[in-house]
C-alpha cells in the first residue's frame, strides 16, 4: 500500500515537476507537494498538489490526470461515442484505472454494467484514496466490476459483448503498443454488441504525428467508421487527439440539436465540456490534420515498434527545477 511521502516534498511555492513531450517540447507545472508515491510491479504512481490543479496522478514521469481538468479528457472521450450510440448499458474500460472514465460512464441513468479492466491494483488504490474529485465514488458503485490483469487478455478471452469500450491506456510505447495494433482492435471489434462503439486517445498532432497517422490507420484497416477529434487537454500541455470507431455508428450524422436532447434525457445537463455544439466542434478537424490523416501511414501490427523520438524519452521520478 502506498503511504503520504515527505522525504524530498517541494518546498512552498518554488518547485515546478517538468514533463519532456519531445526531444525539443516539454511543459512544466507547479508542484508543492509530493503526496504519496507507490512502486508496483509496472510503474511508478505519484500524487502530487498542484496550486493549478489540485491533486495530480503521475505514471513513470507522465502526467495522466488532475482534480481540476480532467473533464477535458473523461468527457469528450466518454460522451462523445455514448451519446452516438443512444443506448450504452453495457460498458468496457480498458485501463482507466483513476475511476474518471467509470465514473462518466455510470452517470447514464439505463447504465447496467461497467467493467474496469486495468492492470495496477496499485493505480485504483492511489486513486481511491487521493483523488475522489475524479472518480466520485465510482469505486463503490455496485454496477461497476473490477478486473485486475492485462487488458489485452481479457478482451480475447471475454465471450460478454459491450454496447461501448473505452481504451483509457498509457502511451503506445513498451508493452502498451500491444493494444495499439490492428490485431487488438480486430479483438475489440468482436467484443462489440451490432452498432458498437468504440473510443480511445491517439496522441497528439503536434508532436507525436507519425504515431497518431499509424494508430488511425490501424482503426481504418478494422473499422467502417472512424472519426478522430480534438481537444486541448491542459494537464498533457498540449493540443491532444482521440477517435471514435463503430462498424455503423458515426457522430457527424448525429445534429448538434439532437446531441443537446439526448444528453438532456440521460439528465447530463451540468458537464463542463461535452455539448452539441462542442460535439461537432471537436470533430471539425483543421486542414493540418487533414492532411496528416489523409497522407499514407503504416498501420500498427503485433510485434511492430513505435519509433517516434517524442515516445523515447526516458521515465523517471518527479523531476523538480526550481523558480
Amino acid at each position: 500500500m502506498s503511504a503520504p511521502h515527505d522525504a524530498g516534498t517541494p518546498a512552498g511555492g518554488g518547485a515546478f515537476a517538468v514533463e519532456q513531450l519531445s526531444p525539443d517540447f516539454g511543459f512544466y507545472l507547479r508542484t508543492t507537494e509530493l503526496l504519496a508515491e507507490a512502486r508496483s510491479p509496472d510503474q511508478h504512481i505519484e500524487i502530487v498538489q498542484t496550486p493549478l490543479f489540485g491533486r495530480a496522478m503521475r505514471i513513470d514521469g507522465c502526467f495522466m490526470t488532475s482534480e481540476r481538468d480532467e473533464f477535458f479528457y473523461h468527457e469528450p472521450m466518454i460522451h462523445l461515442p455514448a451519446i452516438t450510440h443512444g443506448d450504452v448499458r453495457q460498458a468496457l474500460v480498458v485501463g482507466g484505472g483513476d475511476g474518471g472514465a467509470a465514473h462518466n460512464l455510470l452517470r447514464y441513468p439505463q447504465m447496467q454494467r461497467v467493467v474496469l479492466a486495468e492492470l495496477d491494483r496499485e493505480v485504483i488504490d492511489m486513486a481511491r484514496r487521493w483523488l475522489p474529485a475524479v472518480h466520485r465514488g465510482a469505486f463503490d458503485d455496485p454496477r461497476l466490476d473490477i478486473r485486475l490483469g492485462d487488458g489485452r487478455a481479457f478482451i480475447e478471452g471475454c465471450e460478454a459483448q459491450f454496447d461501448q469500450i473505452v481504451l483509457d491506456l498509457t502511451d503506445p510505447f513498451g508493452p502498451a503498443v500491444a493494444l495499439y495494433t490492428r490485431q487488438f482492435y480486430r479483438a475489440c471489434q468482436r467484443a462489440l454488441k451490432p452498432g458498437g462503439v468504440i473510443s480511445l486517445h491517439i496522441q497528439s498532432p503536434i508532436h507525436r504525428g507519425d504515431t497518431m497517422a499509424r494508430i488511425v490507420a490501424s482503426l481504418r484497416g478494422v473499422f467502417g467508421v472512424v472519426r478522430p477529434y480534438l481537444q486541448y487537454v491542459p494537464l498533457y500541455g498540449t493540443l491532444w487527439a482521440m477517435a471514435m470507431a463503430s462498424d455503423s455508428a458515426d457522430p457527424l450524422a448525429l445534429p448538434a440539436a439532437e446531441v443537446d436532447a439526448r444528453l438532456a434525457r440521460h439528465g447530463l445537463t451540468d458537464l463542463q465540456l461535452y455539448s452539441g455544439a462542442t460535439h461537432h466542434g471537436i470533430l471539425s478537424l483543421p486542414p493540418f490534420v487533414q492532411a496528416l490523416l489523409a497522407a499514407p501511414a503504416q498501420p500498427v501490427d503485433d510485434g511492430d515498434s513505435l519509433d517516434e523520438p517524442s515516445l523515447a524519452q526516458a521515465a523517471g521520478a518527479l523531476r523538480l527545477v526550481a523558480g
